[in-house]
Formats: C-alpha cells, sequence, structure tokens
C-alpha cells in the first residue's frame, strides 16, 4: 500500500505534463497545417501555371502554321488543290494536332486535306449554312483569327475550329479572298500539354470565361469549381479559358510536420514517464520470466515427445560425436542400422568404420573429416556391408557445435536409403527403355513425315513438300532475301511406254528423269516429283545472285532435255522418251513469286504445242497472250449468252444448171466493238473453254428457223449444211435434243471434218453417227483430201457428200497434175455412190474445169460470198448468181 501510494504523485504529474505536451502539440500543428495549405496552393499554382503555359503554346503554334498557309493562299490566289494538299500535308506532318484543313475562296469549300473521309465538304457554302455564318462574317469583318470550340466532331471527338481570313494585295488593292479553317483536336491538344498524363498529382477543369459557371466546364468535373481551386486564365485569339485546379486527393492533406511534433510528444512523455514506467516494468519482467520459464519447461517436453515419436515414426538414428576423444553416441535406431545390439553402450569411431563398405570407405571418411576440420556441414551416402553379407544404403547429414566451455561435437542423423536407391535405378532403367522407345518413335515420325513429303518411287519431294518450299520463298522474296527460278517438266512419249510397255517400263523412266534431274541439279535446288509424268525443279538464289539465273535455267533445260532423250534399255527393250520444259523465274519484269508453278505450267503447254521435246520460257508475250485469250473466251462466254453468234450462208449450186442446191451455214460472231468475226478469230478459244458444242446448237437452230422462214416466202432453198464438232457428236444427250428440233428429212446435213474419221472409229461418234441418219439428217465430209479418212472409212459411213477441199480445188486452172487428183477423187465418190462438192471455186475457168470432171456442186466466191439470211433472200430472188456467170 505504502509502495502504491508513492506513486500516485508521480501518475498525477505524468498526466499533468502529458497534458501540456497534447496542448502544445495541437496548436503547432495548426499552424504547421495553415502553413501546409500554402505552400499546397503555390505547388498547384506552379503547376497549373506550366499546363497553361503549354495549352496556349500548343493552340498558338498550330494556329501559327495555318497561318501561314494562309500566307502562302493570300501569294498564290489561285493555289491548286494538289499545291494546297502538299503544303496542308506538311503542315499535318509538322503538328498531328491538326486533324483537316479545308480552304473557302469566295466562302465556298473547294479544297480539303486530307480529302479521304472529307468529301462531302467540298462545295460547302459557310453563307448558306447557318452553324458555320457567325463565325465565318466575324472573321471577314474584323480581318482577324476567329477561334470556336470546342465542339463534336462528326468523325468522333471534339476539336477546335480556326478561321482565317484571306485577303489578297493585287494591283495594290486589299481584297477578302476567303477562309481557311482548320480542326485542332482537343483531345490530342490536352494530352500534348499534360492534362491526360496518369501521375498528374492535381485535378483540371477548365471552363470557357464567359460562360455560366457550370454549364461552360470544357474539360473536368464541375464540382472542381467549388472546391476553393487555384484559377488561371488561358489566352487564345479571339478567346480564353480558365483553368481550375486542386490537389488530387483534396486540399485535406495531412501536414508533413504532423510526425516531427508527435515525435516530440512521445519524446517528452517518454522522458517524464520513463522513471515511473522502468520500476513497473522491472517487476513485470520478473513475473513475465517466471511465467516463461515454466511455459518452455512444458514446451520443452511436448517437443521431446514430438521428436522421439517422429524419430520412431520415420526409423531415423541420431548420433553424436566428440571430436577430440572420438567418442560416440547412438541411439537404438543407429545400433540397429549398423547391426549392433541396442545395450546402450558408448560407441567409438570404429564401430562406424568397422561397417562401411571397402569400396566406399575411402571417399566417407574423407567427407567426414571436411565437415569436421573445413565446412562444419556433413553430408554423406554410403554402403554399409552387414554380417551375412547384407548391403544397406545409408544417408547422414549432420553440423558441428560446440557449447561454451565445451570440446566441439558433431550431432546427426542416419536413415536407411535402400528402397530410394532402388527405385532410383528402376526408374534409371524405366527412363533408359523410354529414351530408347522415343528414339524409336522419333524415327518412325520421321520416316512418316518423309513419306507424307516425298515420292515413294523415286524418293524426290512431292507436291505438298513443294507447296511449303515455294510459301517458303514467297516469305523470303518478300523480304528481299532471295529470287528463284522454277522448271516444270513433263515427259514425252511417257504414255506411249506405260500402255505398250507396262507400269514397269513406266517406272523405271520415271526413276530414270528423277537421276538426271538429281545429277544435273545444284547444292540447294529442289528437284520435285509433282504428278503421275511431271517434275518440278526449283533453283533458288539470294538477292543479289541474279546474274547467273535464266542462263543457268536455260542450260539446266538444254542437259536435260539432251539426257533424258537418250535410249534406256529395260527389259531388253529401248525405251526412249522425251521432256517439255517450262521455265519461270521471279527475276525479270513479270516476277510474281506466288505464280511461279503457274506460269511455268503455261510455258511448259507452250512449249509441248511448239513440238514437244524442247523448253519455253515464260514472258511478256505469253502473258499478253493469256491475258487477250481470257479477254476473248470472257467475250465469247457473254455472246453465247447474248446470242451474238449468228449464221451466215453460202450458196452451192448444181454443176451443169448452177441452180442453188443448198447452202452452208457458217458461225459468225457479230462483236459488238470489232464487228463481225470469222471463226479462225474465236474457234480455237472455243475449243479451249468447250463451248464450240454451243456454238453448234445455236446455228443449227438458227439455220432451222432460217429455212422455216424461206419456205414461208416460197424461196427455195432445198437443203442446209451445218458444221458440227467431234465433240457434240461425242455428246450422250445429242440424239436427245435432236429429237426436239422440227426437223424435215433431207432438209439438213451435218459436215464432219474428215479427221474425225479414222479406220478405228469412236464408239460413241459411230454410234452417234447412225442415230443422226436415222432421224433423216445426211451427213457430208468435209475439207476430204486434207485427213486421213480411207476408203474403208468412207464405205463405213457412207455419207452423202464429199467436200473437196479449196487447197486441192485452188490449182487446177493451171496444174494437170493437180486436176488429175480432183479427178480421182470425184471418181472414188462416184464409184461409192456419194454426191461430190467441190469448196473454193473462185473463177468461172475452175467452174467450167469441175463441170468438165463430172463434179456435181460447186461452192465459191465465183457465185457468192457468205452472207445473212436476209441478204441471201434478196440474192436469190434476184438470181444474181446468173450475172456472175
Amino acid at each position: 500500500m505504502c509502495f502504491r501510494s508513492l506513486l500516485r504523485p508521480g501518475r498525477a504529474s505524468m498526466v499533468i505534463a502529458f497534458a501540456v505536451i497534447c496542448g502544445v502539440v495541437l496548436l503547432v500543428e495548426h499552424r504547421a497545417t495553415t502553413l501546409h495549405v500554402k505552400e499546397l496552393r503555390a505547388d498547384v499554382y506552379n503547376r497549373v501555371t506550366y499546363i497553361r503555359s503549354r495549352l496556349e503554346g500548343n493552340v498558338n503554334g498550330d494556329l501559327q502554321l495555318i497561318r501561314g498557309l494562309a500566307a502562302a493562299i493570300a501569294a498564290d490566289p489561285a493555289m491548286s488543290q494538289e499545291r494546297f494538299s502538299t503544303f496542308a500535308a506538311n503542315l499535318m506532318q509538322t503538328s498531328d494536332r491538326l486533324r483537316h484543313i479545308a480552304a473557302a475562296p469566295g466562302l465556298v469549300v473547294s479544297m480539303v486535306h486530307p480529302l479521304a473521309g472529307n468529301e462531302k465538304a467540298l462545295g460547302l457554302d459557310y453563307l448558306a449554312t447557318p452553324v458555320q455564318r457567325d463565325a465565318v462574317l466575324k472573321a471577314r469583318d474584323t480581318g482577324k483569327l476567329v477561334l470556336a470550340g470546342p465542339i463534336d466532331l462528326v468523325q468522333g471527338g471534339k476539336g477546335l475550329i480556326g478561321r482565317f481570313p484571306v485577303f489578297t494585295n493585287l494591283d495594290g488593292k486589299r481584297r477578302f479572298w476567303g477562309i481557311v479553317s482548320a480542326v485542332i483536336d482537343v483531345e490530342a491538344v490536352f494530352a500534348d500539354s499534360g492534362l491526360s498524363a496518369a501521375d498528374l498529382p492535381i485535378e483540371v477543369a477548365i471552363s470557357a470565361r464567359d460562360a455560366p459557371a457550370t454549364d461552360s466546364v470544357i474539360l473536368g468535373s464541375p464540382d472542381l469549381l467549388r472546391r476553393d481551386p487555384v484559377v488561371v486564365e488561358a489566352s487564345f485569339p479571339s478567346t480564353s479559358w480558365r483553368i481550375h485546379a486542386a490537389p488530387a486527393s483534396g486540399w485535406e492533406q495531412p501536414s508533413p510536420y504532423a510526425w516531427q511534433v508527435r515525435g516530440f510528444l512521445l519524446a517528452a512523455s517518454i522522458f517524464l514517464l520513463l522513471p515511473i514506467v522502468s520500476t513497473g516494468r522491472l517487476i513485470e519482467e520478473r513475473q513475465r520470466h517466471i511465467g516463461e520459464l515454466s511455459r518452455r519447461e512444458k514446451q520443452l517436453s511436448r517437443l521431446s515427445r514430438r521428436l522421439r515419436l517422429a524419430l520412431d515414426t520415420s526409423q531415423v538414428g541420431v548420433w553424436e560425436m566428440e571430436i577430440d576423444s572420438k567418442d560416440l553416441f547412438w541411439d537404438d535406431r543407429m545400433n540397429e542400422l549398423y547391426g549392433f545390439p541396442a545395450d546402450g553402450r558408448l560407441r567409438d569411431y570404429t564401430f562406424w568404420s568397422r561397417r562401411i563398405h571397402p569400396e566406399d570407405m575411402a571417399r566417407a571418411e574423407r567427407e567426414f573429416r571436411v565437415a569436421m576440420e573445413e565446412t562444419g556441414r556433413y553430408h554423406s551416402e554410403y554402403r554399409l556391408l552387414l554380417p551375412g553379407g547384407t548391403i544397406r544404403h545409408i544417408r547422414s547429414i549432420g553440423t558441428v557445435y560446440r557449447d561454451f566451455g565445451e570440446p566441439a561435437r558433431i550431432v546427426g542423423v542416419n536413415w536407411d536409403v535402400s528402397a530410394d536407391i532402388a527405385l532410383n535405378e528402376d526408374l534409371k532403367r524405366a527412363k533408359t527403355l523410354t529414351e530408347a522407345r522415343n528414339r524409336e518413335l522419333e524415327t518412325a515420325k520421321e520416316r512418316i513425315e518423309f513419306i507424307a513429303l516425298h515420292d515413294s518411287l523415286t524418293g524426290l519431294p512431292n507436291r505438298r513438300y513443294l507447296d511449303q518450299v515455294l510459301a517458303e520463298h514467297v516469305e523470303r522474296f518478300a523480304k528481299g532475301e532471295e529470287t528463284a527460278g522454277l522448271l516444270h517438266i513433263d515427259l514425252d512419249r511417257f504414255k506411249q511406254i506405260n500402255d505398250t510397255l507396262g507400269h514397269a517400263a513406266g517406272d523405271a523412266m520415271l526413276a530414270h528423269t528423277a537421276r538426271i534431274l538429281r545429277a544435273t541439279a545444284r547444292a540447294g535446288d529442289f528437284v520435285a516429283r509433282v504428278g503421275g509424268d511431271e517434275f518440278v525443279v526449283l533453283c533458288r538464289r539470294p538477292r543479289g545472285n541474279e546474274e547467273e539465273g535464266p542462263s543457268y535455267l536455260t542450260e539446266f533445260a538444254e542437259r536435260v532435255i539432251e539426257q533424258v532423250q537418250q535410249p534406256v534399255n529395260h527389259g531388253g527393250q529401248e525405251c526412249r522418251i522425251g521432256v517439255s520444259i517450262g521455265i519461270a523465274g521471279d527475276t525479270d519484269a513479270v516476277a510474281d513469286p506466288k505464280q511461279l508453278l503457274v506460269h511455268a505450267d503455261i510455258a511448259l503447254y507452250r512449249a509441248k504445242n511448239r513440238g514437244r521435246n524442247r523448253y519455253q520460257i515464260f514472258n511478256d508475250v505469253l502473258r499478253l497472250e493469256i491475258v487477250s485469250n481470257k479477254n476473248t473466251a470472257d467475250d465469247i462466254l457473254a455472246a453465247i449468252e447474248q446470242g451474238h453468234f449468228l449464221a451466215h450462208y453460202q450458196p452451192q449450186f448444181d454443176a451443169d444448171t448452177l441452180e442453188i442446191v443448198g447452202v452452208e451455214a457458217l458461225a459468225r460472231w457479230n462483236h459488238p466493238s470489232k464487228g463481225l468475226l470469222p471463226p479462225t478469230a474465236f474457234m480455237k478459244i472455243a475449243e479451249e473453254i468447250n463451248v464450240v458444242d454451243v456454238i453448234d446448237r445455236m446455228i443449227l437452230e438458227q439455220t432451222l428457223a432460217d429455212l422455216a422462214s424461206w419456205d414461208r416466202q416460197g424461196i427455195a432453198i432445198p437443203k442446209a449444211s451445218v458444221n458440227v464438232s467431234a465433240r457434240r457428236l461425242n455428246d450422250d444427250e445429242l440424239i436427245e435434243s435432236l429429237r426436239r428440233l422440227p426437223l424435215a428429212r433431207g432438209r439438213i446435213s451435218f459436215e464432219l471434218v474428215e479427221s474425225i474419221f479414222l479406220d478405228e472409229q469412236d464408239e460413241t461418234i459411230a454410234w452417234n453417227v447412225d442415230l443422226i441418219k436415222e432421224l433423216g439428217i445426211d451427213i457430208e465430209i468435209d475439207d476430204f483430201g486434207t485427213g486421213y479418212a480411207s476408203i474403208v472409212s468412207l464405205m463405213k459411213l457412207k455419207p452423202s457428200r464429199l467436200k473437196i477441199d479449196r487447197q486441192l480445188v485452188l490449182p487446177i486452172v493451171q496444174s494437170i497434175p493437180q486436176r488429175h487428183l480432183v479427178q480421182s477423187i470425184i471418181d472414188i465418190g462416184k464409184s461409192l455412190g456419194i454426191e461430190v462438192l467441190a469448196e473454193g471455186v473462185e473463177t468461172m475457168d475452175h467452174a467450167r474445169i469441175l463441170k468438165t470432171l463430172g463434179c456435181d456442186a460447186l461452192q465459191g466466191y465465183a457465185f457468192a460470198r457468205p452472207m445473212s439470211a436476209h441478204d441471201l433472200t434478196i440474192f436469190t430472188r434476184e438470181r444474181r448468181w446468173r450475172a456472175a456467170s
């Protein structure tokens, strides 16, 4: 009680001292807060003044650029759109805040940059646009720049619009020219002025100077205007803005001096209360130590029980050795591990060393010695050789320590890792087996990939591999790293060998060609087989080595052609093949790496057309021919759809009476721009796009319609001959389509070219010809004497008429042998009961000679040229051929 009563005055003094200190601190803290607010306002003012300077500089700088454009226009009032765009583009490169610039001479917009997206602005009359008129008139009347905005832009975002009046000074007179306007991106201005910075420590709001406070905010929150902000004014031509700023975290920030004052309070309190507190703390510390000692004893007991349980469970043996005396303590588990009885007796170093496997002894002793003498930490694995020859793997760890006044000791644990070692050995064996299997799988994968990308017969890369290499080349070509040439190779006479000697011979020819290509190619050339008898060689070269490209490709082609055409012995048979090669490169004027294979294929097609066993380089001529053929093909298809193919007719006359015995229907193309075109202008392309049969059908239908028209008019046209292509004769639906037509027996003849009828006729053609005859349609052989028809084929076909080709007829006036030849043909026809008509009768001398030779009918320019149905009607009524004869 006495001690406590002595402490009461000390406590009262401590409370009084504490109260005095708190009062002083509150006063000082209030003054510090006031000073801090002043410093904050000064800092905000400095920052917002810097922002204002940048804002004014950015806007006025952009306006100054436009002022330069206005001055250029004043100096050159007739400035063109091109020069205006160049000038404006330079300005917009100088400042990326300029969105677009427009010039309006006479207040009508006639020039805009950029033009893309602003086309609708062209022709805008400012006086007719209420939104623009007042600002424009203000600029004109004041003669000064007028700045408006920010306003919402149609393109998105907000912008400032600066309008510059332009006055010219011609002949000493100042005249108003028009307006130059520019749109400045407000967001970009704010960003370049530092207002969009993520780490900006102040909050900013911008308002127009003369507008109501809450409605005039251009940037930021209107609420900032009511938080006592720092205000500065930014001046611009014809307007100004107020910039309001406050700290981002508000004015109510704690003073940086607060903690100093509080520290002073803490120090004073400690100084006054330390003696009192120290005495109480000593007593409390003693009681705490007593309690802590009791708690630790209990904790040590719990830990000992837990450690014993852990050691028993983990089968870990504990050992400790005094380093100087080598006295060794082992627990029961250690004795069990080393094969000694658990008798609790002390052990020495020899108990450990005598159980170490002889092969591990030197290493184990070295590691133990290093731990004791150098590192202080021990970690080792070794084998024990127990009585009976049992091997046990032990892992041992330990650490050296020294208690005060005691000798150095090392304490550690041992545990049996024999099972782990065995498991590791199993895992190693499994890993080795897995790695071997992985290598097998990798080999199989590589083999599968090789098979997928290579031809099984020749071992060359296949089309899939070629596509990958071409795709890689296209990328490298685009990067300017390489160029390439490509040879597309096709075997000639390969099918004949396959058909006559069998596929084994064909395979031998393919393998032979592959060997030649491999031997001829340089290192780095890519050789592939892409089809049945087609190969491709891709020659890639680094950019800069293009000079050798064309010559290397042609030399390569010549060597391949020369070597492939050499005879090859297969199964006792001498085989000869050839090659046609198309060459394309991307180092010439028509370079297109994506089209290399297409171009080479086109060149190959041309090489085959020129006679095979040669090469052709893709060039501008081929390209132009392809374009021309494509345009012609497109026009032909359009002409078919629009009915531009017409039938013209050339009359045929009786050789004795010179009366009309029929007409030949000839196809003409009524081209919209080129006029009337003969078959030589379109038939080859029509054959390539497989529409000849369509044209044949159109001419046949027109001929039938014209025959009906002539019959109604009383004009005697006994029959009409119509040309029919081999493709149409092969059409399975030909007969069915003919049956739907109004065919009169004996009025229509089909002219077939002689080359269709070889001795071995196509079964479909022969079948259709027989059915055509049953429909009452006569068969005529056209251009007889120029093809391969034999007497046997004529006897099988039994045509109603032979038409002697004009090449045989033209020379008969001057050539007696030629006349005898024609006589022979006429005699053959007579002997087989076939009517004979001569084509190409150019003069009446031809007509008289052919009549003398016994020819039945005549056709040629001596009597009439091909003409339209209308012209033929007039020709027949007026019998004009009589005048010609």
